[in-house]
């Protein structure tokens, strides 16, 4: 995930780089997307990916203090299955 993530942050720096200095005027371009729209595109898959592995994170956390599994709401057991499912998921499928 982190390299995931790296990868994309490059990808946004690397189009932003590229369209800084030119004039490109793409919005009346038929044959695609704006750059505008790519970029925006790109922009919502870093904070995808970025909250995804803080969700990790804060999983690996619990894991070391004894909360992984336990639902955060209820208190009950997470489902084992849920958990394969969603290894990070912080609440019950009855609280989720």
């Amino acid at each position: 995930m982190t390299r995931r993530l790296a990868a994309l942050r490059g990808d946004y720096t690397g189009m932003v780089e590229a369209s800084r200095d030119t004039n490109a005027d793409d919005e009346h371009d038929p044959e695609g997307a704006t750059i505008a729209f790519e970029r925006s595109q790109l922009d919502t898959l870093v904070r995808q990916a970025s909250r995804r592995l803080t969700e990790i994170e804060a999983a690996l956390i619990r894991l070391d203090t004894g909360g992984y599994g336990i639902c955060e709401r209820c208190g009950r057991a997470i489902p084992a299955e849920r958990l394969e499912v969603r290894p990070d998921a912080r609440r019950c499928v009855a609280c989720g």
